[in-house]
């Protein structure tokens, strides 16, 4: 991702160019690239596409910063922060402040790669023909996954209240090439974002390849919609999706990897991997091994300790149990142990529980049982095959699978369960709580007028 890498003016980006006079709205900004000059012929509008990537990419989103995010919000008194970072000790201890760096990098970063991809979608009957339909493809794959990701942290959950009122995030689906009061846009509602969401997604899959290197491939987009479905409790959509991402997938040369720790710490994609962040000792980013790993894999000081509480999750015999291991005086989780490896976005296995979870709830065997699925990962991990399956066990073999990848807290939201205070045991937090949701940065609540500010942040 050494080639040209164009980042256009976003939305999350007006702060700086605001802060002075008013006669400076009209203004291109100076990360700003002419529109005839960056996006005139088919080898620039590819590059272009890069640049998206390459913010996807980035530590603030799919690098580990939403993954880490989703650990300390459902940390539920089984693993503790112990970094001296305090933007991830805010979200651990469900204390954000509008001032949070890491959260407003985030927003800032998915938004200039929402507004690239804007861009190429404008621009993308310059693309050579054969591969115009990819390009867009990945442009939609990128905008659909990012703004499904800002809802899951930035709003409440779908399966709360109305969401026709309920505010999402601001939907910006044209190329903001200066700063006018004109891109001052309101928060869409979470009905419209998911929405727009399921067509980006949607029309990815269509266009996408089932192979395309590192990049997006159609049964990335099924996996991505899958979990988008999961949310909205449109489980015959989900199953459905999964199924297409799994059997696609498996034509294609995916399988669970025979032994499950083979599927982490790996320099190239294992055999399990439908999409992962690619790192390497260039291109580093990869905060979930800074946090969660220890210095002599040249990390941090282990800034995650994983608590007795979550090992009664597995049952005895359990080959997961075997990623827990003792390093700088406490134990950790071996699956962001190595330096300079692949960062999880999503595995195979994910794409069987998700169509498990569905059939069940559905009364269907699609593709196959849910039995046959939750056993499929069970054997895999030296554990006897069940009988009968019920939902609880369904969605507990998901969290112990699933765990310290970044899920556990979207599963919470989407059943309407809770999670335990770390601090005092006693407390618990509801789904729904307006401390599990982010707060809109302050720097966006000043730039733009229009915005409205979370519950409980003021504003």
């Amino acid at each position: 991702m050494k080639n040209l890498i164009i980042y256009l003016l976003t939305l999350a980006g007006f702060t700086l160019a605001l802060s002075s006079c008013d006669n400076q709205l009209h203004l291109s900004p100076a990360q700003s690239v002419d529109q005839d000059l960056a996006l005139n012929n088919d080898a620039n509008v590819k590059r272009v596409l890069v640049g998206a990537y390459a913010d996807l990419r980035h530590e603030d989103l799919w690098g580990g910063r939403l993954q880490l995010y989703a650990e300390m919000l459902g940390a539920n008194n089984e693993i503790r922060w112990e970094g001296t970072f305090n933007q991830p000790r805010e979200v651990y201890n469900k204390s954000m402040f509008t001032n949070n760096t890491f959260i407003t990098n985030t927003w800032t970063r998915a938004y200039s790669a929402i507004n690239v991809c804007n861009n190429i979608l404008d621009a993308v009957n310059v693309v050579n023909e054969a591969d115009r339909n990819r390009v867009r493809g990945e442009a939609l794959f990128i905008r659909g996954a990012i703004y499904f990701e800002l809802l899951r942290y930035f709003s409440l959950p779908y399966v709360t209240g109305n969401n026709s009122t309920n505010l999402g995030v601001p939907l910006v689906l044209d190329p903001t090439r200066e700063v006018t009061e004109e891109v001052f846009v309101p928060r869409n509602t979470v009905e419209e974002v998911y929405q727009r969401v399921i067509a980006d997604l949607t029309e990815a899959e269509q266009l996408l390849p089932p192979v395309n290197g590192f990049f997006a491939r159609n049964y990335v987009a099924s996996a991505i919609l899958s979990r988008v479905y999961l949310q909205m409790e449109r489980f015959a959509d989900a199953r459905d999706a999964a199924n297409r991402a799994i059997e696609v997938a498996t034509a294609n040369g995916k399988s669970l990897t025979p032994d499950f720790m083979g599927a982490f710490n790996n320099e190239a994609d294992s055999q399990e991997d439908l999409f992962a962040i690619q790192v390497n000792s260039q291109d580093a980013a990869n905060n979930m091994h800074l946090f969660y790993s220890t210095p002599e894999f040249g990390a941090r000081g282990g800034d995650v300790t994983i608590l007795n509480s979550h090992l009664t999750l597995y049952e005895t015999g359990d080959d997961r149990l075997n990623q827990f291991s003792m390093r700088a005086g406490d134990r950790r989780t071996d699956k962001w142990r190595e330096q300079f490896r692949n960062v999880k976005v999503v595995r195979l296995a994910e794409m069987y529980l998700t169509r498990a979870e569905a059939n069940f709830r559905e009364g269907t065997s699609t593709g196959a049982t849910p039995l046959e699925d939750i056993n499929r990962i069970r054997t895999r991990v030296g554990l006897s095959a069940k009988n009968s399956l019920t939902l609880d066990e369904i969605l507990r073999e998901r969290r112990v699978e699933l765990a310290h990848e970044g899920h556990f807290i979207h599963d919470v939201k989407r059943t309407r369960g809770s999670i335990q205070d770390n601090n005092t045991p006693t407390l618990q937090y509801p789904y729904d709580d307006n401390r599990m949701v982010l707060p809109i940065p302050q720097r966006e609540m000043d730039a733009n007028p229009e915005l409205v500010q979370n519950p409980g942040y003021g504003g």
